[in-house]
């Protein structure tokens, strides 16, 4: 699990904190139903891991694949979808099998950083996925010049030190707040705004620093996918027959990821509802269940995919089959 931090008594000395661990009360259901929930959990977190990993190895097992931009960012996609679905799922399955919900300070800290790092670094990197497929049908002829190899990966490593320095700064805001109590946080993981709300002082500059943090990420992400899709729309609209439609199926996928990704991000974050319940359903699918459907999503409706794990399985077939002489 990826929950450590710095050590607790670091911390604590740093920022004048009595707090040593929050309880988190997750959701209020009898010990005996949240073992089956637990066992449900881990069972998701499985598809993660094994559609994940499966995508990755479908990827780098085909060249043409491998060498190719839009797959080369859904091999990074898995990767992330993997390590963000890590940072509470194992913690949250834990929790309901003994029926107990509490985390350290440390892992209270180390939880909130690497969502923000992986969350941040994937919402990056969705906007360079669509940017990518606005250059591949709005510029077809240009395509392989501006999507070459090293800008690939310059524009993966702008998405990985954007998430960094993203988390950096909603943890740097952390470190500073004292805790005193009360140390209840009505979720099943530390989220960010319940954790600023039970410092014991004045959290305005706090809550200022962390919304101009969070908008200075999503907005230019959310511009960049909205100017991308609409500048495809666009030349696709501009052509007519089946070769805009073709295109246009494309960026099917991306656009049911890109849903799922931000529309329970906003839900959680713009906090519509006022039953705190239906919020931690929401986490939860946020949490768990994005990250499973993302590689069905991509299989189902992709058929080069489709066709590259099929040879992958002759392969692995091929392998573990010993050959008759």
């Amino acid at each position: 699990m990826l929950t450590s931090c710095l050590p607790l008594a670091s911390v604590l000395t740093m920022n004048g904190s009595t707090v040593s661990e929050f309880i988190l009360l997750g959701f209020h259901f009898p010990c005996s139903v949240q073992t089956y929930l637990s066992t449900l959990v881990l069972a998701c977190y499985a598809v993660t891991l094994l559609g994940n990993c499966l995508i990755l190895a479908t990827v780098l097992s085909e060249p043409h694949l491998r060498n190719s931009p839009m797959y080369f960012f859904l091999a990074n996609l898995s990767l992330t979808d993997m390590t963000f679905a890590s940072v509470a799922a194992p913690k949250f399955a834990a929790d309901l099998l003994k029926c107990g919900h509490s985390i350290s300070y440390a892992g209270c800290m180390g939880q909130l950083f690497y969502l923000h790092l992986f969350g941040g670094a994937e919402m990056l990197l969705l906007s360079v996925m669509a940017y990518d497929r606005y250059v591949a049908i709005c510029h077809p002829l240009r395509y392989g010049a501006i999507m070459d190899r090293q800008y690939c990966f310059k524009m993966l490593a702008v998405c990985w030190t954007g998430g960094f320095l993203h988390s950096t700064i909603h943890a740097a805001v952390l470190a500073h707040l004292p805790f005193c109590g009360p140390n209840v946080l009505d979720n099943f993981y530390c989220e960010l705004p319940e954790v600023l709300k039970l410092a014991c002082m004045d959290i305005y500059a706090s809550e200022v620093i962390t919304i101009v943090n969070s908008g200075l990420i999503t907005l230019p992400c959310f511009l960049t996918l909205l100017i991308s899709y609409s500048m495809i729309l666009t030349t696709v609209c501009s052509r007519f027959g089946k070769g805009g439609a073709k295109a246009l199926s494309t960026c099917g996928s991306h656009l049911m990821v890109v849903s799922l990704f931000y529309v329970p991000c906003i839900i959680v974050y713009l906090k519509p509802f006022s039953n705190s319940q239906k919020n931690k359903v929401v986490s939860t699918f946020y949490m768990l269940a994005t990250p499973a459907l993302n590689p069905f999503i991509y299989t189902l409706r992709n058929q080069e995919i489709k066709e590259a794990m099929r040879k992958l399985k002759h392969k692995c077939k091929l392998l573990l089959v010993p050959q008759r002489e």
